[in-house]
């Protein structure tokens, strides 16, 4: 089976329109949404509507998901944050917050080989910076490999019985991650609409649970053009200028 995995849209249309065109229907079998859809963007209504056009097979929530449509308060949020997430409240029709309220939390199991989740197996809104952290969640996986979002930086670990390591994908190119028998992965596919591994290109994943191996891809999008919609709802500064700097 092979699965387009998506994560962190963060209510921006360029990226995810960049995206699917980018992926031929005959790239992948069934499509995951690993959370926050919206978030920080111009675009919510755009973007659940995309979204809900798409018909993922498999959706979980993430943070910015719950609080933009009421379901949790945004006093975890840094100021610009908060102030998006109110905004995107405010904006989101009634059908598009009963969508994204009734998104699932992870984890999810897909099938015998992928498991999914937004921040980590153990807690949904937990980032999985440090070492640490990652062999702590490796260690409790259900399944061989484990998709996981909510930081924005793509990067993959690996744990065996008696070695742990990570792989940092090469920005320049296509980076193709194989499943080594004996070992439990978790890999983050990065964000598409929001990318904080200082590369502004959008970001996702295919996984060939037949192949045992996931890639990870980077496409162009028309970055001005988001920017310039987050000016226009004078939504904070800093979120249109850190899609250019991609951190």
């Amino acid at each position: 089976m092979r699965y387009l995995v998506l994560s962190d849209l963060h209510a921006n249309l360029e990226a995810f329109d960049a995206v699917m065109a980018a992926v031929s229907r005959d790239d992948y079998d069934q499509s995951l949404i690993l959370g926050d859809i919206v978030g920080y963007g111009a675009d919510p209504n755009a973007v659940v509507d995309r979204v809900r056009a798409l018909a993922p097979d498999v959706a979980i929530r993430g943070n910015h998901d719950k609080v933009a449509s009421g379901m949790e308060s945004a006093d975890g949020f840094n100021q610009a944050a908060k102030y998006a997430a109110m905004w995107t409240l405010d904006q989101l029709s009634p059908e598009n917050r009963d969508y994204l309220a009734s998104l699932p939390p992870g984890p999810l199991e897909i099938d015998d080989v992928l498991q999914i989740c937004h921040g980590s197996p153990d807690d949904e809104d937990e980032y999985i910076f440090e070492p640490v952290d990652a062999v702590e969640a490796l260690r409790g996986l259900s399944r061989p490999l484990c998709m996981f979002g909510h930081t924005h930086v793509p990067i993959g670990y690996w744990l065996s019985v008696s070695e742990f390591d990570l792989i940092v994908p090469d920005m320049t190119c296509v980076t193709r991650i194989e499943l080594a028998p004996g070992r439990r992965y978790m890999v983050n596919p990065g964000s598409v609409g929001q990318p904080r591994d200082g590369d502004p290109r959008a970001a996702y994943a295919i996984v060939d649970t037949d192949a045992l191996a996931v890639t990870l891809y980077r496409v162009d999008y028309d970055v001005a053009a988001a920017q310039q919609k987050i000016l226009e709802a004078r939504l904070p500064e800093g979120l249109a200028r850190r899609l250019g700097l991609g951190k």
